[in-house]
């Protein structure tokens, strides 16, 4: 699983069959320290993103088991929004609102 932070909506007015209603958003890739790392990826949505939250995602082969029994053209699907990341020491929280109000 990764980490990435929801940065737009794509729109598709015609696309393969099995990605008809299926929400599709651009996503910056993190690091686990929040750090960008690589290029933005488009990625299927299954728990109603939005712009702006950070996302974990599944890639590769596992990105279309939440589509199962049908064949969903997917390389990368989101799979869970993050509220919070504690990483060796280290927490930090998905949106600067919550940052400033921990204080």
């Amino acid at each position: 699983m990764n980490l990435a932070r929801v940065i737009g909506n794509v729109w598709a007015t015609r696309k393969y069959p099995t990605l008809e209603g299926r929400r599709m958003l651009f996503a910056q890739p993190l690091t686990f320290a929040g750090a960008e790392a690589g290029a933005p990826l488009v990625m299927l949505d299954t728990v109603d993103a939005g712009i702006g939250d950070v996302v974990i995602y599944v890639s590769s082969t596992e990105a279309a088991v939440p589509f199962r029994p049908n064949l969903t053209p997917t390389d990368a699907t989101i799979v869970g929004i993050v509220e919070r990341v504690d990483h060796l020491g280290t927490t930090w929280r998905t949106t600067p609102e919550d940052d400033e109000a921990a204080g």
